[in-house]
């Protein structure tokens, strides 16, 4: 079976690991990338990167396991802030990165070969090579994802989620073959603002052709991790699985959710979501492919 995943940072990295018996392909969300020290950081790919690698750090969900930041603290001994702690051998993965973008490289191009660096197929894309950016409208103005995350720690009152550049972001064709290509589309457990919705705009004419599966982020009222529930909140949706239903629209044909949701008017199938271990990982994952070889 070919399965291509949409996926954030967070959730579905955790589903990937449990991944196996299967042919499958990784579209990341880019809309969070920014440059740091002079280096291009794209955190949902190096997360998918090193979760893949087995070199995740599975206690925070990013970086790699173990890291040191003597650069990072060395840094900031010097009066120099970075908006994220980026680990010394992380920061040999950006370093990479930008140096083949600063050559005229395109992202997808930087992703291939750092996948053929890290022991990997090249399997991961990056959603567009356009520059997307998400912007979050707070109560403090405006401001880069990942200041809204780090800096203020998610905290201001969010008014507005928008993405910069995202009507004009052009789709890879290498992304378009593979979801043309493939059995089912799944979309992972990470935030359906941020995470999922610039992917699904890029493609959503490829996708609704397609077995659409969503993996819900959300038990109950609350998303497992993150601000996924203030942004669903901001943008006039329910922060359930109910309204990932409603906003994530006609691309869905079935979504998994929580053993402690409220059941859908939706095709749908509740089973325990929680990801602790790469046990709990594969057990989920087995689920997922049940649904689709039931579906497709």
């Amino acid at each position: 079976m070919k399965l291509v995943f949409l996926s954030g940072g967070t959730g579905t990295p955790k589903l990937l690991r449990g991944v196996k018996n299967c042919e499958f392909s990784v579209v990341v969300n880019t809309a969070e990338d920014l440059w740091i020290s002079g280096n291009y950081v794209s955190p949902d790919i190096d997360t998918v990167i090193y979760t893949l690698a087995g070199l995740i750090d599975e206690e925070r969900w990013w970086g790699i396991r173990n890291d040191t930041f003597l650069v990072h603290e060395f840094l900031n001994s010097l009066g120099f802030h970075e908006l994220m702690a980026i680990g010394d051998r992380d920061r040999c993965t950006h370093i990479i990165r930008s140096e083949i973008l600063r050559n005229g490289g395109t992202l997808s191009e930087a992703t291939k070969i750092l996948c053929r660096i890290y022991g990997l197929s090249e399997i991961i894309f990056p959603m567009t090579n356009s520059r997307v950016t998400t912007v979050i409208s707070t109560s403090e103005g405006g401001m880069h994802f990942q200041e809204f995350l780090i800096s203020k720690g998610g905290k201001p009152e969010v008014l507005n989620v928008r993405f910069e550049g995202l009507e004009d972001a052009k789709p890879l064709e290498e992304v378009r073959y593979k979801i043309e290509e493939c059995d089912a589309v799944v979309i992972g457990p990470s935030n359906p603002v941020t995470s999922i919705y610039p992917i699904v705009e890029i493609y959503r004419k490829n996708l609704k052709r397609k077995f659409v599966l969503a993996v819900s982020p959300f038990s109950g009222d609350k998303p497992f991790s993150g601000p996924a529930g203030k942004f669903m909140k901001a943008l006039g949706f329910e922060a359930t699985t109910k309204g990932m239903i409603e906003f994530l629209g006609d691309i869905l044909n079935f979504v998994i959710h929580d053993l402690r949701d409220s059941p859908v008017e939706f095709p749908s199938l509740r089973t325990n979501t929680f990801m602790q271990s790469k046990e709990d990982s594969e057990r989920l994952f087995e689920v997922v492919l049940k649904v689709i070889s039931e579906h497709v």
